[in-house]
């Protein structure tokens, strides 16, 4: 297979899948450059070699073709500024004009094509839409992990035209490399860290991580689909009613299967889903009607954080409570501190999932866990076993 390490881009067109899906203001500046400062070391290889690269990515969801507060224009500035370089703007993503802006390209330059979801092809996987995209480059790097499980037309239907030049960027091969670490290569003890509010979201990986993991944590609002399935009191919290035989099947399989699954013995509850409302802390089944629990308690804390510290790999994925509101974050960044510490003293931690990722940025600890995943239902997919299109559409 090729790789970006032993392909030569020099004289190439390569024509760069990217995840600049990046959050914008209302002023229309980029509040977190993460996904384009991680397609950086991809881009500079080629132009370093004397390639030349034209950049296609989605931003947000547009509904009816182009509009203002969806164009990548916006992230030219902050794009250059990465690269130190001119950066040149094609204002669609296929068309005449397009074609001949890719023509013109010259070894060292850059081309960003304008956003590729103003077209419904781009989402349907259409092949004639993926043939206009591959026009012009000689090529195909995805550098797009947060992305990799659709099967879109410039995430996977295009790699199809370049059967001999096609491969993955630095990012997409640093998180399969942690992915599969955590997948196949996990040093004993290991721990995965569940939270977020639906245990229909994670019964999937719950259940493949069954397979590996020695401790499963769980935290956030599925706690309590958990807890009322063993006949506890949740008062108003969050509860999928139509999901308590599965958490009891979960509770039961992980027995069978020798794994520790610690749910949270208290909570801070609340009597509002407000920052100001008033709180108690109580026993995780024992909420007054009316209450909800928004974080996890005090001794919750410390028997998480004693299953962590003995941890050699650790994968977090979900948060402890609502972080977002300052009196309910203190279980989710107890958490990060613990990983992080754990993670100084030899562990392997991959953090993953929109939320986590929020929490290891707002306490300043991206540089203190091993990797952190750019991609949320992409890495959750992979960790639940599934083949994801735009990986298979390289590896074959």
């Amino acid at each position: 297979m090729q790789t970006i390490d032993n392909y030569g881009f020099t004289g190439k067109k390569a024509i760069m899948r990217v995840d600049f899906n990046v959050p914008l203001n209302d002023k229309f500046e980029v509040s977190d450059d993460t996904r384009i400062r991680a397609a950086a070391p991809s881009i500079s290889k080629i132009l370093g070699e004397g390639g030349s690269v034209i950049l296609m990515s989605h931003l947000g969801r547009p509904k009816e073709g182009p509009e203002e507060k969806f164009s990548l224009k916006h992230v030219i500035p902050y794009l250059s500024e990465i690269l130190g370089t001119e950066i040149k703007f094609a204002t669609d993503c296929i068309g005449s004009e397009t074609l001949e802006m890719k023509k013109a390209l010259k070894p060292g330059e850059v081309l960003l094509l304008e956003n590729l979801r103003f077209y419904k092809e781009e989402t349907k996987g259409d092949e004639e839409f993926a043939g206009k995209l591959a026009e012009g480059a000689d090529v195909y790097v995805n550098s797009a992990f947060g992305t990799a499980h659709r099967a879109h037309a410039s995430t996977t239907i295009v790699a199809q035209f370049f059967p001999g030049d096609r491969m993955f960027g630095y990012l997409i091969n640093d998180e399969l490399n942690s992915m599969d670490k955590i997948l196949h290569g996990s040093e004993k003890p290991f721990t995965a860290v569940m939270g977020g509010a639906k245990v229909s979201d994670k019964i999937l990986i719950i259940e493949n991580l069954m397979e590996k993991a020695d401790n499963l944590i769980i935290g956030g609002g599925m706690t309590y689909t958990f807890i009322k399935a063993m006949g506890g009191n949740i008062g108003s919290s969050l509860c999928e009613e139509d999901k308590l035989d599965l958490a009891r099947d979960l509770i039961a399989k992980a027995k069978d299967k020798g794994v520790q699954l610690l749910l949270p013995v208290d909570n801070v509850v609340a009597d509002k889903f407000e920052n100001e409302a008033a709180t108690q802390t109580t026993s995780i089944d024992e909420v007054p009607e009316g209450w909800m629990g928004l974080d996890i308690g005090p001794d919750s804390i410390q028997k998480f954080n004693e299953v962590i510290a003995e941890s050699k790999t650790i994968l977090w994925n979900g948060p402890m409570g609502v972080f977002e509101m300052e009196n309910f974050q203190n279980g989710t960044k107890s958490i990060a501190l613990a990983i992080a510490d754990a993670t100084a003293k030899g562990a392997f931690s991959l953090v993953g999932g929109g939320d986590s990722v929020a929490a290891v940025n707002k306490y300043h600890l991206k540089d203190k866990v091993s990797y952190v995943s750019t991609g949320g239902g992409a890495m959750l997919e992979y960790i639940e076993g599934k083949e994801l299109p735009g990986i298979k559409a390289i590896r074959g």
